[in-house]
């Protein structure tokens, strides 16, 4: 089978390079096109039990910013694998279900996601890994990140 459109998600971390590597490896090899996804995770997720209520404006602009700096990174980032400002995505939301909507929004047939995960279920593959493999419509790479 080879596939058409690859989404590569990253989380901006040094270890983005290790996926886009292998990303852009698959993609050159099927003549698929490339696209690049991160999630912003929202103020209420990072800082859960504080009432966010009364910060509301500031949190809509605190997390709008942050997601236009992450898509500026991740475009400089991504060009260095070949990769279009137009096919770079930075979202606001839960890491897997926000990789999810991304792969069926731009028609995805491969995902590539790094897996960092430590114990538990975690030990196979990582939380975002694990809630992308299980809720994916399409193929899904994993590359193991070293611990």
């Amino acid at each position: 089978m080879a596939y058409k459109h690859i989404l590569a998600a990253v989380d901006l971390s040094e270890e983005a390079d290790r996926v886009l590597t292998e990303a852009k490896r698959v993609a050159d090899d099927h003549g698929a096109k490339l696209s690049v996804v991160t999630v912003v995770k929202p103020l209420t997720q990072v800082y859960g039990g504080l009432d966010m209520a009364a910060y509301t404006q500031a949190t809509v602009n605190f997390e709008r910013e942050a997601q236009l700096q992450a898509k500026e990174q991740l475009i400089e980032l991504a060009a260095k694998y070949g990769v279009a400002a137009d096919s770079v995505h930075a979202v606001i939301g839960g890491p897997s279900p926000q990789i999810v909507e991304a792969a069926k929004d731009q028609g995805a047939d491969l995902m590539v996601i790094g897996s960092h995960g430590k114990h538990g279920l975690g030990l196979l593959l990582g939380s975002t890994a694990n809630g992308v493999l299980h809720h994916a419509e399409c193929d899904v790479l994993t590359i193991r990140m070293k611990s």
